[in-house]
C-alpha cells in the first residue's frame, strides 16, 4: 500500500497584527491619525524647534494633509518594514498633543523602533513618556517584538530623558555619523528588551 500523494506544503501567512483602537492610558488616547488632525498637527510640525531632530523640515499644511492620507494612514502591521503612526490625544480636553510611531524593523530578529514628537505647549507633563510606554506595550505584547530601539540626535536631551525614564539603556554613540539637515550629527542608540520592559512594569 502506497502512501497517499501529498499536496504542496502550505506556506504560513506573514504575521499580522491589527491593534484595537483607541489605546487608552491614564491621561491619553492613542488612535489612528485622521484628516481632521491636520490643522492641530500642523501647529507643531511647522515649528522649526519642534521638528529640529525629526527627519523632515517644517511642514506646510498641505504636506501634513498629504502625509496623513499616505505615510501616516497605516493602522496595522502586515510585514516587516511597516510602521504605524498614532495621534496622541489628551483625554481631559480632547486636544492633540503629539504623535508617535512604531516601526517593525525585522521579523527574523523581532526588532522594532520607536519615534515621537510632541507639541512644545504640552511639554513638562510626562505625556511623551506615558504615550511611548503604551507604544512599547503595542510592540512587545501586541506585535511580539524582542527588542525595540530609539535613535536620537545627541543634542535631543528631552527625548533621551524619555527613553531613560522608560528603562532604555544607551548602547552606542556614533560621533558625527550622519549628515542630517546640513550638518554632521552624533547619533545615540538606546535599546530595550521585552523582558526588561516587563520586569520594570512588574516592579512598578
Amino acid at each position: 500500500m502506497t502512501a497517499p500523494e501529498q499536496g504542496p506544503v502550505p506556506v504560513p501567512e506573514p504575521a499580522r497584527f491589527a491593534p484595537e483602537y483607541p489605546i487608552r492610558t491614564e491621561r491619553l488616547l492613542l488612535r489612528p491619525i485622521a484628516p481632521a488632525d491636520a490643522v492641530a498637527m500642523h501647529v507643531y510640525k511647522s515649528d522649526p524647534d519642534a521638528v529640529r531632530y525629526v527627519p523632515y523640515p517644517p511642514l506646510e499644511l498641505a504636506d501634513v494633509e498629504r502625509r496623513i492620507a499616505t505615510t501616516w494612514s497605516n493602522t496595522r502591521f502586515t510585514k516587516e518594514g511597516d510602521a504605524v503612526s498614532l495621534a496622541v490625544e489628551e483625554c481631559a480636553s480632547g486636544a492633540l498633543v503629539g504623535d508617535v510611531v512604531l516601526f517593525w524593523r525585522s521579523e527574523n530578529d523581532r526588532s522594532g523602533e520607536v519615534g515621537y514628537i510632541f507639541d512644545p505647549r504640552a511639554g513638562g507633563r510626562g505625556y511623551a513618556t506615558e504615550a511611548v510606554d503604551a507604544l512599547l506595550a503595542l510592540g512587545f505584547d501586541g506585535l511580539g517584538l524582542h527588542r525595540i530601539v530609539a535613535r536620537l540626535d545627541e543634542r535631543n536631551t528631552s527625548s533621551a530623558r524619555v527613553a531613560e525614564r522608560l528603562g532604555f539603556r544607551r548602547e552606542a554613540r556614533f560621533v558625527e555619523s550622519e549628515w542630517f539637515k546640513d550638518e554632521w550629527t552624533t547619533l545615540l542608540v538606546y535599546a530595550l528588551l521585552g523582558d526588561e520592559w516587563r520586569g520594570r512594569r512588574g516592579r512598578r
